[in-house]
This record gives structure tokens, C-alpha cells and sequence, in this order.
């Protein structure tokens, strides 16, 4: 098994908690690293059905027979599980009693929030990162090869081809998780939806646009962003919050979880479309946001992300701030270094008050250079 970076994370929290939820996008290795990798816990999964039945009609019987320290994968399709783990948290008060997971991201957080609020660590889990792949020898060495595989573990696993793993994985999606969380009639319409979403990857969000090339309302789109947003198949990017005088973007931007995805949505089916596709620069730009997420996931906290653009159109592509300090990126997926890389972070670092040591540029080539006016980063180094 390829080692996840968010192990070491959620063997701290075992210790510190009765109960840690471990959530994420479906089949991003929640099940393969619960199984493999905590032995000391029985690990049960309710698709089992005679499991779920039992979970469902008996769940005092179900916990006292399988006891702890217990794994309950795909806990979220037995709801009146919970209450009873709460009593038995509440009577042995021990830490490391269950791990709870599942792909139902929002009816797992529903359950959580009813019964188990303040009992809980929540961590999340998503795809392969850079590191993770490095670390196993398997990450591609061609950057448009990353960008259409993606990190999903399966493919790596079972050695399938993109073109073929993301269209089942698309469908699964739909069937399993969109249906349980909104009833939609028109399923092409909302296949339309995501892909519209892929060509609109690292731009600014316009729910009103969106709603009117997919042919629906706005309440309706803003309720099927929430979807995706749930299930872990998008993200949002914020704009940084502080006002420097100047009037500042307030829309946020688009990014998909995993750059595979939005390539396959994008009916990419080979390395030689990425490598001359319009929006090849968004997608390295997609993926290089979602590996600092990936990362601030594995640390167990919140990803502090955000983007900069002003009146002017001067833009800073990332922003991470932690404890007060500021790291500035900007993204470019070309393999050579140009000066003009740092013309918005130094416009940026000026009015935030920031050093050069905290400009950076990502880009598309092998090795880490620093210069005077900041450094580079290569895209297998991040």
C-alpha cells in the first residue's frame, strides 16, 4: 500500500478522542488505509449488507458485539448507530473506542453534528498527493501525464488508463452519492453542470453565468455547487480578506479536487490533447492549489488558502497564511524561468509589507532555484 501522509495524523487523534471521523472523496484510500494499516481495530463496513441489517434493527446489539476498538466504514447508512456510540462514549469515556468513515460526506457530517459534537476529531482525506507518489517511486515524470492521471488510488493499483477509470468513476458518483443527496430528474443536465464547472477551472465564480449556459435557475445552481462542494469533487477559493485601499475581487474561484477529473469532464483522453489544450495553464495551476490543500488535510487542519486580485487585474494566484505569516505563489506551468514571473507578488509584497523571502514561484520544470527575487518551485517539489 502506498503510505498516506494523513496516518501519522490520525494515529495522534486515536489517542486523543473516543470517536475520529475520517471523511474525504469517494475512493480517494479511506477503506485500504482503515483496513491495512489499524490492525488493533475490527474494521466493519455497512455495504455489507447482512451488516447494515444488523446495524439498522439492533444497533445496542451491534456495538456490544463487535465491541472496541472498532472501525465502522460507511457508518452513515445506519443514522440510529450514533446515538448509541454517543452513550457508550459517554459511559467508558476512553479515547481511541472508534474510527468512523464514509463517501456520504454530508449524511456522515449530519449524523456527527446531531449525536457526536465535541466527541469527534474530523479529519479529511483526499486523492494522492506529489509526496505520497514520490515517496512510492510512481509519480509520472511527464507533468501532462500527472495532469491527466490524477491521484485516485486505483488507478495506480490496477494500472487502468484515465480515459478509462473517470467515466465509471463519474457514473458511480452520480448513482450513489448524488441520488441520496437530492433528487435530480435530469441527471444529464447535472453531468452538463460538472462539466461546464471543469471549463471554468481557476476563474473567478459566476453562479449567474453558469445557471444560464447549464439551462437553470441560480437557486438551483447554488444548490448543486453545494453538492459538489460536499462530496469533495470542488473547492473554493477565496479571496485574501484584508483591504490594502484598493477595491478588491470578492467573487471566489473554481477548483476541482483532482485535476484527472476535470481533465476527463474536459474530454481530454491523451497526453498530446494536454500538452496543447487552452486551459492546460489552469489545470497546473488547479493542481498546484490542490496539493496545499492535500497537504494542510494530512496535518489535520484547515487550509488557510487564498487568492489576490485587485481593481487593476494584479493578481497573486495563492496566498498561505499560518500563525500570522504569509506565503506568496504564483503559478506558472511553463518549464522556464522568466523575471516577470514576479511582477504581481513584488506588487502585492510592497503593499503587504512582505520580504522577497516570501515570494515563490511554481512552475513547470525539475528543479528548485532560488534568485534574488525569490524562489522557484518545481511542480515534484511541492
Amino acid at each position: 500500500m502506498i503510505e498516506r501522509s494523513i496516518e501519522e495524523k490520525l494515529r495522534q487523534m486515536t489517542t486523543k478522542f473516543p470517536v475520529v471521523t475520517l471523511t474525504g472523496t469517494r475512493q480517494c484510500g479511506k477503506s485500504t488505509l482503515l483496513r491495512q494499516r489499524f490492525n488493533d481495530f475490527k474494521y466493519i463496513s455497512l455495504e455489507d449488507v447482512d451488516h447494515r441489517q444488523f446495524a439498522l434493527e439492533d444497533p445496542r446489539g451491534f456495538l456490544m458485539n463487535f465491541g472496541s476498538p472498532l472501525v465502522i466504514d460507511e457508518a452513515q447508512y445506519a443514522p440510529d448507530l450514533f446515538s448509541y456510540i454517543q452513550t457508550r462514549v459517554d459511559e467508558k469515556n476512553d479515547s481511541g473506542m472508534y474510527i468512523l468513515s464514509g463517501s456520504h460526506n454530508f449524511l456522515l457530517m449530519e449524523r456527527i453534528s446531531q449525536s457526536l459534537a465535541g466527541r469527534t476529531a474530523i479529519l479529511k482525506m483526499a486523492p494522492l498527493s506529489v509526496t505520497e507518489l514520490k515517496k512510492a517511486s510512481m509519480l509520472p515524470e511527464n507533468l501532462n501525464q500527472w495532469l491527466m492521471t490524477g491521484g485516485f488510488p486505483r488507478i495506480y493499483d490496477k494500472e487502468i488508463a484515465p480515459v478509462d477509470f473517470f467515466p465509471n468513476y463519474i457514473q458511480t458518483y452520480l448513482e450513489r452519492d448524488v441520488r441520496l443527496l437530492r433528487n435530480i430528474s435530469d441527471m444529464s443536465q447535472f453531468v452538463r453542470f460538472l462539466k461546464l464547472c471543469a471549463g471554468r477551472i481557476a476563474q473567478l465564480l459566476n453562479v449567474t453565468s453558469l445557471a444560464t449556459e447549464c439551462g437553470i435557475s441560480v437557486p438551483t445552481a447554488n444548490a448543486w455547487l453545494s453538492i459538489l462542494e460536499t462530496s469533495y469533487t470542488i473547492f473554493l477559493l477565496k479571496p485574501y480578506y484584508k483591504n490594502f485601499n484598493k477595491r478588491l475581487v470578492k467573487s471566489p474561484k473554481l477548483y476541482f479536487c483532482d485535476t484527472g477529473l476535470a481533465a476527463s469532464l474536459l474530454g481530454l483522453e491523451n497526453v498530446r490533447q494536454m500538452e496543447t489544450h487552452y486551459l492546460r495553464g489552469e489545470l497546473f495551476e488547479n493542481m498546484v492549489i490542490a496539493e496545499f490543500v492535500k497537504q494542510a488535510y494530512a496535518q489535520g487542519r484547515e487550509s488557510n488558502l487564498y487568492f489576490w486580485r485587485d481593481s487593476n487585474n494584479e493578481e497573486v494566484d495563492l496566498l498561505s497564511e499560518h500563525g500570522g505569516n504569509l506565503e506568496c505563489y504564483e503559478i506558472k506551468s511553463a518549464a522556464t524561468m522568466h523575471t516577470d514571473h514576479f511582477s504581481s507578488l513584488k506588487t502585492f509584497a510592497k503593499q503587504a509589507g512582505l520580504d522577497n523571502d516570501k515570494l515563490h514561484v511554481v512552475y513547470g520544470g525539475d528543479q528548485n532555484i532560488q534568485t534574488s527575487n525569490g524562489d522557484y518551485i518545481s511542480w515534484k517539489h511541492l
